[in-house]
């Protein structure tokens, strides 16, 4: 293997570069709209605004709610454009409303054809006169009249694009959805995409379309095809798609568009946890990628994880900041990852600010898996989230009353640094929800402070031997689909796991219509991808097994699985729980971390979010589960919402210290956006509850001074 392809890469296209090496970004101007996805080009989640300050934060009062047309979890981060907010429902309908009022402009989209996943919101372009709203559902992209949320139907087929354009033939029909927004650069929209996480994902090609006619421009291949680089990380065919696929970017990308460069961080090849079909480095996934914006050329990258066994995907955009390194300003971008660890680089060069180094990792005991032997770790910053090698007996929660039982299983389970899966059980943490999540980092653009909330729950990764095909011959049509697809997360009695978030579906037929179930199965929802892969015949017999009442004489009636065989498989998404459902490792279980990287220390770190349980008994805060990222403003202010509890917090920014809260209608499992309409401040949340067991809500919640 290249020496070169274990360490972040530079393309030797100096002169490109050189042409577009400009001075410091300017200083951002006081902007009182959010055009775009977290705030900007940036991904920074930050606002000039300063009239809600540390001085009267504490006067936030409801400033008006919207109450969605269909209600459960919204991720969405809404932008705010010519004093309107645009927004999406859990249904991934997209609407309009006057950001003043809340009053309903349009609405866009069918709740009776859900969308079938979350969405993050919306991306807008204009060149002055021509408006467009840029709106995601399933697999399509639309483009929608910003003024009357109507399509135009000059783009693509009469206002909407199918996102598997361009991709090989055999992907044409595999699952895929889009829910987080564009990013713009000129006339293009580079979309990002969720794909199956199995062996028959499809190939996660970054790719960008004209915004005026949906025509596709460029396509950057991130397994690689022959003559291009990286081709040799992964097994000659792997680029054909027939045993591995994804290494998709599905977080977003953040953008410079003074250089137009791309920034995009990928996620892990299929199948995620066993990956003897895809030996090798596995390049692109996994890695950060800097591309020329309008041509998609490749012009640095680094891989974060080599050959991923732990679902360690890249879980959100970078951020766009510049810092300052032995007295000289660098204009830097920083990527956070699942892991804990932050990886910051010069955002030209793609030259690591803080070394980078390659740290051995133990060997797999599964037969054919071949772990990469070593695994790169940043030395500055520290990790902002607990790793698995580092507990110990002593770290099981004094407040879980089976913690004896806990020691006793956390005594078998495999922990080292980089530990593969195994049939033992392995810790994962952090967590397969991180760490840093999809709800990114905040930052202060200027002063290169990082602000990122962390998960610190552990999980436990088993592996199991896959059924063969002789044993799934005894089963009837309608079982042998759910044993292949269904029964790693939904276990094998259809209990599933609630605590960690898989519903069971015994009497589904009770709770649900068989067309529900059918779309579900199809498009997915969730966490849950479509399976799309499935015919008519294998989705009617699973629907018939789960609904009890499939005739198993008609065995023959099904075609064969097309799934790819692997020897073994996961046995779920399990989380390290105690007999009460709450984390079975000590406080705390989220943080809120402010990191300082001109020097890649921590300026503070807080536990973020209570439980009640423990907080009636004078527990004092432990931190929650959380999801969906920090609002930061110029007056000091840390907005954030995101904890399983419920409430809606401010911080200061410079110490931790909390500022002011209230209880949300529901959880706002989202990224709060701040604005200014006539002259007032707003600041605005998606409050759809529904994730982690919480109630459901169906609200957008604007709060201002009074």
């Amino acid at each position: 293997m290249p020496k070169s392809l274990l360490i972040c890469v530079l393309v030797g296209t100096v002169a490109l570069i050189a042409a577009r090496q400009l001075s410091q970004e300017d200083k951002p101007v006081k902007n009182t709209e959010w055009t775009e996805y977290l705030g900007g080009p940036d991904r920074n989640h930050y606002s000039t605004l300063t009239q809600i300050n540390k001085g009267n934060v504490k006067n936030l009062k409801v400033a008006w709610t919207y109450s969605m047309p269909d209600s459960g979890q919204t991720q969405a981060n809404p932008i705010i454009v010519d004093g309107v907010l645009y927004g999406v429902t859990p249904a991934v309908q997209a609407f309009a409303l006057d950001a003043a009022t809340g009053k309903q402009i349009w609405l866009f989209g069918d709740k009776s054809k859900n969308g079938s996943n979350t969405s993050r919101g919306v991306s807008y372009w204009s060149d002055g006169a021509d408006k467009r709203i840029m709106h995601a559902m399933g697999s399509f992209l639309y483009a929608l009249d910003a003024k009357t949320g109507k399509v135009i139907e000059t783009f693509g087929d009469h206002g909407k694009i199918d996102l598997h354009t361009g991709l090989p033939e055999i992907a044409k029909n595999k699952y895929m959805v889009s829910n987080t927004p564009g990013t713009i650069f000129e006339d293009l929209i580079i979309m990002p995409l969720r794909l199956s996480e199995d062996s028959d994902a499809a190939p996660g090609d970054l790719r960008a379309f004209n915004v005026r006619t949906g025509k596709l421009e460029w396509t950057f291949h991130t397994i690689p095809y022959p003559g291009e680089f990286g081709y040799e990380t992964f097994p000659p065919d792997a680029y054909k798609n027939t045993f591995t696929g994804a290494a998709n970017n599905w977080s977003g990308t953040a953008i410079d568009r003074k250089r137009g460069i791309l920034y995009v961080p990928t996620g892990s090849a299929g199948y995620d946890f066993y990956g003897a079909k895809r030996k090798g480095q596995n390049l692109f996934a996994n890695s950060l990628l800097a591309l020329d914006a309008r041509t998609g050329k490749r012009l640095w990258h680094c891989q974060t994880m080599h050959h991923d066994l732990w679902d360690r995907d890249l879980p959100a955009p970078p951020n766009l900041i510049t810092v300052k390194h032995n007295g000289k300003s660098i204009d830097a971008v920083a990527q956070v990852s699942k892991q804990g660890y932050v990886f910051v680089f010069d955002r030209v060069s793609g030259k690591p600010l803080f070394p980078i180094k390659e740290v051995a990792a133990p060997k797999s005991a599964l037969p054919g898996e071949f772990p990469w032997p070593t695994q790169p770790v940043p030395v500055k910053p520290a990790t902002f989230a607990r790793q698995a090698y580092t507990l110990t007996e002593k770290d099981i929660s004094v407040h879980a009353p089976d913690r004896d039982s806990l020691v006793y299983k956390f005594k078998k389970y495999k922990k080292e640094l980089f530990a593969a899966p195994s049939k033992e059980g392995t810790v994962i943490l952090p967590g397969f929800d991180g760490g840093a999540e999809w709800g990114g980092a905040g930052a202060d653009p200027e002063k290169g402070i990082l602000y990122v909330n962390s998960n610190e729950m552990a999980w436990i990764l088993t592996m199991k031997d896959t059924p063969k095909e002789s044993e799934l011959s005894t089963l009837s049509p309608g079982e042998k689909v759910y044993t292949t697809y269904c029964v790693t997360c939904h276990g094998p009695q259809r209990k599933g796991n609630a605590k960690s978030g898989y519903p069971s579906l015994v009497d589904i037929g009770t709770r649900r219509d068989r067309p529900f179930v059918h779309q579900i199965v199809t498009s997915g929802k969730g966490m849950m991808p479509g399976f799309t892969m499935l015919t008519a015949d294998e989705k009617q017999a699973l629907i018939s097994f789960l609904f009890g009442d499939e005739k198993v004489e008609a065995v023959s009636a099904v075609p064969a699985s097309k799934k790819i065989y692997l020897p073994y498989q996961s046995t779920g998404y399990n989380k390290f729980l105690d007999s009460q459902g709450l984390p079975a490792i000590a406080p705390p279980w989220g943080t809120l971390n402010a990191i300082d990287l001109n020097t890649g220390e921590f300026l503070w770190k807080i536990p973020f979010g209570e439980v009640e349980s423990l907080r009636a008994k004078g527990v004092p805060a432990t931190g929650t589960e959380n999801y969906g990222g920090p609002v930061v403003t110029a007056s000091g202010l840390l907005f954030i919402a995101a904890t399983k509890d419920g409430k809606f917090r401010v911080f200061d920014k410079d110490n931790g210290k909390l500022l002011w809260e209230t209880m949300l209608p529901a959880a706002g499992f989202a990224t709060p956006s701040t604005y200014e309409v006539n002259g007032k401040q707003y600041v605005v949340i998606a409050c759809g509850g529904t994730k982690l067991g919480t109630k459901k809500g169906n609200q957008y919640v604007a709060f201002a001074l009074e």
